[in-house]
């Protein structure tokens, strides 16, 4: 699990409202604890599992949290008559099915309700991204292979 995962996690407990997640897989082991206004907002900690030839000696490791960059915001004036496709969950963003196929849709091309637009990998699943609309896609506001939040806009689409 890399630091970005990590951090995607930290975001996802804090946005969810859960006191205490604890996560252990084959080689880390993470905790993330939450508090109210009294006490420190976020708490994480992450113990790499010695192998089994080592001593059992765990060392919290404390992880730096740092808010990504904002994109900049579209210009309102012109985006306002078009409809805005965001992500329905946290992960990575790709607009092609794999490295060698095309993407799924381009700008300038007419799609219909229901048609896949791009695919979000989470904790290792491939989740299709469908509309929900019909129309042409106008802009496409992330690039290939970028990590993604939950609700952030992915196409501009222009529903006439």
């Amino acid at each position: 699990m890399d630091i970005k995962e990590i951090q995607s996690l930290i975001k996802f407990v804090a946005k969810s409202g859960a006191s205490e997640v604890k996560l252990e897989m084959e080689d880390i082991k993470i905790t993330i604890r939450t508090g109210d206004s009294s006490s420190t907002p976020e708490t994480t900690i992450v113990q790499q599992i010695p192998m089994a030839q080592a001593p059992m000696a765990a060392v919290p490791a404390p992880v730096a949290t740092e808010a990504p960059a904002q994109p900049a915001a579209p210009a309102a004036e012109d985006d306002s008559k078009y409809i805005t496709i965001k992500s329905p969950i946290i992960g990575t963003f790709y607009r092609k099915p794999s490295p060698d196929k095309p993407s799924f849709v381009e700008v300038g091309q007419d799609i219909n309700k229901g048609d896949v637009l791009c695919v979000i990998e989470a904790m290792k699943l491939f989740n299709d991204i469908e509309s929900e609309v019909s129309g042409k896609v106008v802009k496409v506001l992330v690039d290939d292979s970028s990590p993604v939040e939950f609700d952030q806009p992915l196409f501009l689409v222009d529903p006439s």
